[in-house]
């Protein structure tokens, strides 16, 4: 999966996972950027009486490089902090919420936003209001209503949320760790395992988002809006991260923390920790910032899952088995962005310092006409690798890099294998995983009703 329960350490501490980071050009207002960091994966929307939430223990972060030197310029911090309104009930609410201050709501949460630009800082905004989580009919009635009370606006044209949204992933989760079982693709090489379709595994989970969309002149190094793609300028470095303080200590009153901010979580890239990085040094990746990733380059040179998929499909993938330089295809698409002249007419190239982030060529505008899900490798350059948008099909786009579709770019001797092409996640989710306007993900799934089979 794209970071959900990647690395040892996290995987027992969901509430500062980071398991997915989005970064576009905005749909529906193209001045601006989207960010999107997800946590508290895997969420099954029947979760009371003690409702998914976030941390009050976590500095939440989003981090901007814009000037190809793999460290952040820009950052933008999300405290949170839950109130109940009556100790004396085990409930969530006691009767229907029709507002974000309906007293009903017994348990809530409100978060500050802070951004901080080289040594100073300045808050943008307090005590904003949390959607309460997707319950039920009786419950929460008019679920959207909420969902669409919980954007705040923020001074200089930003727009914030942070609450409970329907998880925009897609995997066969259980057939991917299945010994990367691909079941279409078993199935066109009669492997007698294959009986079945791709299954959407996460089609009914929920996810805790944190959102915000920002004017891009507040984002770029000189203040501008880029509009040509080939200048440095147009280029963001994007990552997301999670914090907690570096001494817990346990008592009868629960946990205390003290001492400086420690990272616990991060995430740029899909599935860099998950399926690039060995478990060994999982927990170390999600520690250093991607200033320090020179130290995982030979993961992505020389990837575990590329010498496994021609063991795992015999006689499926010759060409790849038989490749043995380093792949200086992903190490671009992964590690420095791609320059100009590799893809005609695009780049998101941010500099020689090998460092796993999202790299997000503002000057391209967003597709709005059927866009493709396969983002570059399918012909749209406003996709991934160009930034993620939440509905990329992200596990085949990568899961065809890793079998050699994007060697050619950088060595054109190459031949990819036949079976490439019918390398793919095999899922289409259904249209309401998203929504055309901000946060871009659509209204969680509630505990009530009965999940589709």
């Amino acid at each position: 999966m794209s970071s959900h329960r990647e690395a040892p350490a996290i995987s027992q501490d969901p509430v500062a996972d980071n398991a997915d980071t989005y970064a576009f050009v905005s749909p529906d207002d193209p001045s601006t950027v989207t960010i999107i960091t997800n946590y508290v994966p895997l969420e099954g929307p029947p979760g009371g009486p003690n409702f998914f939430e976030f941390g009050d223990d976590v500095l939440y972060s989003i981090y901007v490089d814009n000037d190809g030197d793999a460290l952040p310029e820009i950052e933008f911090q999300f405290r949170f902090r839950t109130t109940l309104q009556n100790e004396d009930t085990f409930l969530y609410n006691t009767g229907p919420i029709t507002s974000l201050t309906d007293p009903s709501w017994n348990k809530r949460q409100l978060y500050s936003v802070s951004v901080v630009r080289g040594n100073g800082g300045s808050i943008l905004g307090t005590d904003l209001a949390c959607p309460p989580c997707n319950i039920g009919p009786r419950s929460t009635p008019d679920y959207e209503a909420l969902a669409a009370a919980a954007v705040h606006s923020l001074p200089g044209g930003i727009s914030v949320f942070a609450g409970q949204r329907n998880d925009g992933f897609f995997v066969d989760l259980g057939a991917i760790f299945d010994l990367g079982d691909i079941r279409e693709l078993n199935m066109a090489h009669l492997i007698p395992l294959a009986t079945a379709s791709s299954i959407d595994s996460l089609k009914e989970l929920n996810i805790h988002t944190i959102a915000i969309k920002v004017p891009i002149r507040m984002l770029t190094r000189d203040g501008s809006t880029p509009t040509d793609a080939s200048a440095a300028k147009a280029v963001l470095g994007i990552w997301g991260g999670a914090s907690r303080r570096k001494v817990q200590v346990r008592d009868g009153y629960g946990v205390r923390q003290s001492g400086p901010w420690v990272q616990v979580s991060r995430l740029g890239n899909p599935l860099f920790n998950e399926v690039i990085v060995p478990v060994g040094d999982k927990d170390r990746w999600n520690a250093v910032d991607p200033i320090d990733d020179v130290g995982f380059e030979k993961y992505v040179n020389q990837p575990e899952l590329a010498r496994l998929l021609p063991v795992l499909y015999p006689g499926a993938f010759p060409h790849l088995a038989a490749y043995t330089k380093d792949r200086a295809d992903l190490h671009a698409i992964l590690l420095t962005g791609i320059p100009s002249g590799v893809v005609p007419g695009f780049q998101n190239f941010t500099g020689p310092n090998p460092a796993d982030m999202l790299r997000l060529n503002v000057a391209i505008p967003p597709t709005t006409s059927n866009p493709n899900a396969l983002g570059l490798v399918g012909g749209d350059p406003a996709g991934f690798p160009n930034g993620r948008r939440v509905f990329d099909d992200i596990v085949s786009i990568e899961l065809k890099a890793i079998a050699g579709a994007t060697i050619p770019l950088v060595d054109p001797s190459y031949t990819p294998d036949a079976a490439v092409g019918a390398v793919s996640s095999y899922i289409t989710p259904k249209a309401d995983r998203y929504q055309a306007t901000f946060p871009y993900l659509g209204t969680p799934h509630d505990g009530y009703h009965t999940p589709s089979s």
